[in-house]
């Protein structure tokens, strides 16, 4: 009887000792997780700094044009007649290079990046299939300014297509150009040398990759 109540008080006391050790060790780790926690939310700047950049820790701020968009949006930017399309539109996509080529059927497809208050929000596609009057290849910059911000969500959505009748204005080296907004869009194009009878943008299909 003596030798029962004996083995029943010790794994008492192992169980009570056990659970004690169990409950510190959580304690332990609990407290090692919330001490990295407040590492890393109190040094995030040293942690930016030195190079390594988590996940969650990056912004729109972070990511940079391609080099490509930068030098053919310079080349917008220094067109005196666009100023006031930088200054009041929400927002624009940049085509740096649009290769078009045909003979009577022609294609054209060409990437570029999408701004919001000039801020780079994503990244665009456009491909084109057009019949008609055509000749020769051209090859161009391309910029299209979105007046409200309904007007590039409308484009953001991944599937902006222009009609069979658009068209732009075509700019030349050192010349004036204006565009009036049409269904609160503006498209511009900046030539960069071939022949082409038909200066069309009808039918062009746009995609869109958010950043």
């Amino acid at each position: 009887m003596l030798k029962f109540l004996f083995m029943k008080l010790f794994k008492i006391r192992l169980f009570i000792i056990l659970s004690l050790f169990i409950s510190q060790y959580n304690l332990v780790q609990n407290s090692k997780a919330e001490s990295y926690l407040n590492f890393l939310t109190s040094n995030r700047e040293d942690i930016l700094l030195s190079g390594w950049k988590p996940k969650n820790f990056l912004s729109k701020k972070d990511i940079k044009p391609d080099q490509k968009t930068i030098e053919a949006l310079d080349k917008f930017k220094k067109i005196s007649a666009l100023k006031p399309y930088f200054k009041k539109a929400r927002g624009y996509a940049v085509f740096p290079n649009i290769g078009k080529a045909g003979i009577g059927i022609g294609g054209a497809r060409g990437k570029g990046e999408v701004f919001e208050k000039d801020e780079i929000i994503g990244s665009t596609t456009v491909t084109q299939l057009s019949i008609g009057l055509q000749l020769g290849g051209q090859a161009f910059s391309q910029i299209i300014f979105f007046k409200n911000k309904k007007d590039l969500e409308r484009f953001t959505q991944g599937n902006f297509e222009f009609g069979a009748s658009a068209s732009a204005a075509l700019i030349t080296e050192g010349a004036n150009a204006s565009a009036d907004y049409s269904d609160g869009v503006a498209v511009l194009t900046f030539s960069k040398g071939g022949l082409m009878y038909e200066a069309s943008i009808g039918g062009q299909k746009f995609s869109f990759q958010k950043y």
